[in-house]
This record gives C-alpha cells, sequence and structure tokens, in this order.
C-alpha cells in the first residue's frame, strides 16, 4: 500500500478508538484515557505501516517492532496512572473551561485522532524507505534504545521519589531529574530523531523530520512543560521556583550552583 492508501485507515482507526475513549471518560470523568489511546493508536499505525508498507524489509521491521514497542510501553505506563489517580490536571482544567460539555471533549479526543495521523507520517516515512544504509538503521536502533532506556529510567526515578510519603510537597531532585526539569520530555523527543535517521534518503524523507520537530513544539510550547510547570508552581511554589532557577527546563546540562 502507498503512503496516502495507510493514513485514511490509520485515520479510521485512531478516531473508532478515540470515540471508545470519549465514552469511557464520560462515564468515569477522566479525560486522561486520551494520551492512553493516543500511545495505542501510535502502536496500531507502526504495525499497519509496517505489515503494508513498501520499503525495505529492515526499514519496515525497525517500524513494526522498535516504534510499536515504544507506543505500547508508553501506553501501558499512561494506563497504570489513569486507572490509578485522579483526572490530570491538564484535563481537569479544560472541564472546567468548557464547563463539562461533552460535545468539546468529543471533538477534543477527534484531534487527538488526527495527530495520531500526524505522527504516523515519520514511520510512514521510514517504513516506505526502499534502501537504507545499514548504518542508518544501526545508528537509529541506538537512539531508540538510549531514549526508551532513559524515559523508562526517568519514569521509574519519579515514582519511586513519589512512593515515599516523606516527600510529599518537594520536588525531585535525583537521578536524571537533577539534571533535567522534564527528563522523561527530553527521551520522548529523542525517541523521534530515530525515524528521522532512517529516513534519509527515502523518497519522503522530509516527513521524517516532522516527529523531532513537532514533539518539541508540543512538549515546549502546548501540551507538555507549560501545563506541568504551573501544576508544580501551585502545588510546590518556592521549592520548585529554586528547581527551575538551579536546573535547566528539557535538555539535559549540569545544575547551577
Amino acid at each position: 500500500m502507498t503512503t496516502a492508501q495507510q493514513l485514511p485507515w490509520i485515520w479510521l482507526l485512531a478516531a473508532v478508538l478515540m470515540v471508545l475513549g470519549w465514552q469511557w471518560q464520560r462515564r468515569r470523568d477522566n479525560a486522561g484515557i486520551v494520551d492512553v489511546l493516543w500511545s495505542a493508536g501510535l502502536a496500531a499505525a507502526a504495525l499497519l505501516l509496517a505489515l503494508t508498507g513498501t520499503g525495505a524489509p529492515g526499514a519496515r521491521l525497525l517500524v513494526g517492532v522498535l516504534a510499536t514497542a515504544w507506543a505500547l510501553r508508553l501506553a501501558l505506563h499512561l494506563w497504570a496512572r489513569v486507572r490509578s489517580e485522579p483526572e490530570d490536571c491538564r484535563y481537569r482544567a479544560l472541564r472546567e473551561h468548557w464547563q463539562g460539555s461533552q460535545l468539546k471533549f468529543f471533538g477534543f479526543f477527534q484531534f487527538q485522532a488526527l495527530l495520531v495521523v500526524l505522527f504516523s507520517l515519520p514511520l510512514a516515512a521510514v517504513a516506505g524507505h526502499p534502501a537504507p544504509a545499514p548504518w542508518q538503521l544501526a545508528v537509529a536502533a541506538v537512539i531508540w534504545l538510549v531514549s526508551v532506556g532513559g524515559e523508562s529510567l526517568a519514569d521509574a526515578q519519579l515514582a519511586r521519589f513519589r512512593a515515599d510519603p516523606s516527600n510529599r510537597g518537594k520536588t525531585c531532585r535525583s537521578g536524571l531529574w537533577r539534571y533535567s526539569r522534564h527528563p522523561n520530555y527530553f527521551f520522548e523527543w529523542l525517541h523521534w530523531c530515530a525515524y528521522a535517521v532512517a529516513a534519509i534518503g527515502a523518497p519522503l524523507a522530509w516527513l521524517g523530520w516532522l516527529g523531532p520537530v513537532v514533539m518539541y513544539l508540543f512538549l515546549r510550547y502546548i501540551s507538555g512543560i507549560p501545563f506541568t510547570e504551573q501544576q508544580a508552581l501551585r502545588t510546590r511554589g518556592d521549592d520548585y521556583r529554586d528547581y527551575q532557577r538551579s536546573t535547566p527546563m528539557l535538555f539535559p546540562w549540569f545544575p547551577k550552583s
């Protein structure tokens, strides 16, 4: 199948998932399920692209195995949080702003289905690569290993910190969180660089760069860091302000003394 033929199927699958997710959040007043389904939708998209793509076996295998594994890990991690914690502050704020309008939530969920299609484009570029160089696939695999390992480690360190009752109201400054205020977001962004490398020389190589560029814009300015930092300032106040002054926002570096 060509990319133009694959994308409508990806959109249809994501749209159906988001309808089911919208109904789930109506019953439970928890829109956090949208993040779980966005990740699960990308996992399904990666499998579809790998199975129906026209590229070399190595390129399709990279998408089918690595991209699917990344998306499933993220979906399971988010699901564990959604099912055990109250609704994320971002979605509580939307619920209050929209006065509980389910029509607006439905539109929001369907917008996320379109984002699944958008973030499928870098994967489609790789899955359609007719002859990626061995070094490209190797470098992409190394970037993937570092990014997924780093994000998993950051998530585990934060979960361990939060599990200690004595840390309530405090800011995690240990492990990777000593060098970046959002190491999990950094490694999520880094993950998309793997497909940019793997897509070099492909007919749609420019689509490979959509992943790191668009993900950076979303994390830095739209749905990631701004909301997370606003919530941290509300709950941790001066302790988090001190953390902001000493620790880089996204890209890891040594903290200021």
